[in-house]
């Protein structure tokens, strides 16, 4: 479908969407996950996450005389056209007040849909992509704000740290070389094209830079072999999905070198201990965003403690996440009174600082991101050891020490 026949549907499903809620007190809250499809584990919690914080508003009696509804829309494999389908569902439905996601597509095209119809849309992912799109005329989308900060820590952030840790004797690196893939999506290939500069820019031979089609990944063996060969000090996979990261850990371990494994978030999904098990102890990697479960934030053992007394485990990003956006677009219908009046509550929302599971969240306005930094939202570095995640970096939110993993002794 053509961009401005897609722009034209949005505008007649926006007149219809407003004009809903003046028979019915129920506002509906949309979610656009992938709930099947090979990131149906964050899709699910997604879900979890929203439904979570519908449950508690409804049981408090709403808010501004409505209650709310859940409504999912799959996106399956974040291909466009199932995307498009999953929006248009959603944005069609008269009771529709807001849309929420983690990532829907990888290149968040659809913010373009939901600003058209002045639909409130929060999104927890591809901070790059939502850059691209709102920072030209940031005035043109009120409605649609992201929940994580720019991605740019992902690509400069991890030499440093790994640097830090080998000049303070936690880490012995044998060389300066590093091996990277990646898997043919935007987050995926932009996160390992970053880190290449960085990695350039600080002195480091870059010894393979691999990028694999997205999806389902069954042997990784071809890039392991050039990576014995290599012996590079430190090895970086950016592909997401985790059980891929799951299958790369167990080939990996078949014959361990002596280097440091990064992988991009796939260990922060709870389904990658479970698959990984032990083989897993000693992988790295980061979030931005990620829950914040520190002294300091009580609020991220608040909202785990309740997710869990509600499905029986403790979330990974995406179910802390859209716990905390459906209840952050609350505050803001709140504030205004009327759900049809989306251009207010989305000025709401921009204007707002809530405390989270991520930290503090306020927004940018120049780019509706949130603000990274160590009072707003860190990039937190974490460490996987013995089934436990170790948050090492920064120092002021650390829980644990890194320590040296076993197959580098």
């Amino acid at each position: 479908m053509k961009r401005r026949t897609l722009l034209a549907t949005a505008t007649a499903f926006g007149l219809i969407a407003q004009v809903g809620f003046a028979a019915a007190d129920v506002v509906k809250i949309g979610v656009l996950a992938p709930v099947s499809g090979p990131q149906a584990a964050d899709g699910q919690e997604m879900v979890n996450g929203a439904q979570l914080a519908i449950d508690e508003l409804n049981a408090a009696g709403g808010v501004a005389g409505h209650t709310f509804e859940l409504v999912v829309g799959d996106v399956v494999d974040g291909a466009a056209d199932k995307v498009t389908t999953a929006a248009e569902r959603l944005l069609g439905d008269r009771q529709m007040g807001a849309i929420m996601t983690g990532y829907a597509s990888g290149s968040n095209f659809e913010i373009e849909l939901m600003a058209e119809m002045e639909m409130i849309y929060m999104v927890s992912a591809n901070s790059s992509q939502t850059e691209g799109i709102i920072a030209p005329d940031p005035d043109a989308f009120p409605t649609v704000w992201s929940l994580t900060p720019s991605f740019a820590g992902y690509n400069t952030e991890i030499v440093p740290v790994i640097e830090g840790l080998a000049a303070d004797g936690k880490l012995d690196l044998p060389n300066k070389k590093v091996a990277l893939i990646a898997s043919d999506n935007p987050y995926s290939k932009g996160i390992a094209d970053g880190m290449v500069e960085a990695f350039t820019g600080a002195g480091w031979e870059v010894v393979t830079n691999d990028l694999l089609p997205f999806g389902e990944i069954n042997d990784w063996r071809g890039f392991l072999g050039t990576v014995r060969e290599a012996e590079p000090a430190v090895i970086i996979n950016t592909d997401y999905v985790s059980s891929n990261a799951a299958l790369f850990v167990s080939q990996f371990n078949e014959n361990p070198t002596d280097s440091l494994v990064f992988i991009q978030y796939a260990p922060s999904v709870p389904e990658f201990i479970e698959l990984t098990k032990e083989q897993s102890s000693g992988i790295v990697y980061n979030l931005l965003g990620g829950i914040l479960n520190t002294p300091t934030n009580p609020r991220a053992a608040e909202v785990m403690a309740k997710y869990k007394d509600a499905f029986g485990n403790e979330p990974g990003t995406y179910g802390a996440a859209l716990y905390e956006q459906v209840l952050i677009y609350a505050a803001a219908l709140e504030k205004v009174g009327d759900p049809a009046d989306r251009v207010a509550i989305g000025e709401a929302i921009g204007a707002s600082s809530t405390q989270t599971a991520m930290g503090m969240v306020s927004f940018d306005p120049a780019t509706h991101l949130a603000v990274q930094s160590n009072e707003g939202i860190p990039l937190q570095f974490y460490q996987i050891q013995d089934g436990e995640r170790a948050l090492f970096y920064p120092p002021v939110y650390a829980t644990g020490e890194f320590v040296e993993p076993a197959w580098m002794k």
